[in-house]
């Protein structure tokens, strides 16, 4: 059985890069002028904001430091940590918008730390079961089936859409997190250029992004950030459970139900903090 230490502290870290990056973000989407479909030159329009260029850094960190984790842990664990990225939100928020958490989110950052243990405890480090080619090529088809359904989404207007866009954020990037977890690295490593799994990668990722950043503008940054999660982290989950292998230690099952459940549900409470001020965010043509 492979060594937990290095995949848990990759997701812990990762979480720490999105967290930041969510802020930087979300400063430049709210500046940044939309417009009425998805439009993949909103993301030349937003590179040329330093606050996203940063971001999208981190967030470059954050995917290597989870690749770490995925290679020895299962999605389901790595996927809840990296949703905890939010807790680093909070804090930033407490820390640079003097956004004081309250009570209640207080308490859901102490059931996010909770949950995380229960799955560093339940999680059983192993490499992931390897995908047939047709399940390969199956995954990267999913970006595809994501790209035509994302386009009427796209259309639409209002916080319905943001929160919409959001989901199908999160199942890309969740496509990111299955792909990364079942691809292969051959030797000598170029020869994966044409592998499906490291194709998805790509895919997923720039579909991920740019949905994202689209579901920021057309909603509030809090309701578009909590379908990402909920996506995000119950889809890949299910799927590295069906068809990766993925598992919690013998006997462990239940505690790595709970774990999960409180690492999400905290997480959705905590998605206020995921909102930057908008005053200090306004618009611009």
């Amino acid at each position: 059985m492979a060594n937990p230490v290095p995949g848990l502290a990759g997701a812990l870290a990762a979480a720490v890069a999105y967290g930041a990056a969510s802020v930087l973000q979300g400063v430049a989407a709210r500046r940044t002028r939309g417009g009425d479909s998805l439009d993949p030159r909103l993301l030349l329009r937003l590179v040329r904001q330093a606050p996203y260029v940063a971001g999208l850094g981190l967030d470059l960190a954050g995917f290597a430091l989870s690749v770490v984790a995925l290679r020895t842990l299962p999605l389901f664990a790595v996927e809840a940590a990296v949703a905890s990225s939010i807790g680093v939100t909070a804090l930033l928020a407490a820390a640079v918008l003097h956004q004081v958490p309250t009570r209640r989110e207080a308490a859901a950052l102490c059931g996010v730390g909770a949950g995380l243990l229960l799955l560093a405890a339940s999680a059983a480090p192993d490499r992931p079961a390897a995908l047939p080619r047709a399940g390969a090529w199956a995954v990267l088809g999913g970006a595809a089936l994501l790209a035509v359904a994302a386009r009427p989404a796209g259309r639409l207007a209002g916080e319905r859409a943001g929160i919409l866009l959001g989901a199908l954020a999160g199942l890309a990037f969740g496509g990111v997190g299955v792909a990364a977890r079942a691809v292969r690295v051959p030797h000598p490593f170029w020869h994966g250029v044409a592998d499906p799994l490291v194709l998805a990668l790509a895919a997923y990722g720039l579909l991920g992004t740019l949905l994202y950043a689209t579901a920021l503008q057309r909603g509030t940054v809090t309701t578009a950030t909590a379908a990402l999660f909920a996506a995000e982290t119950v889809a890949p989950a299910s799927v590295g459970l069906a068809l990766l292998h993925d598992h919690a230690r013998p006997g462990l099952g239940p505690l790595a139900l709970a774990g999960f459940l409180v690492t999400l549900a905290g997480c959705l409470v905590l998605t206020r903090y995921a909102a930057v001020d908008d005053a200090r965010a306004s618009p611009s043509a």
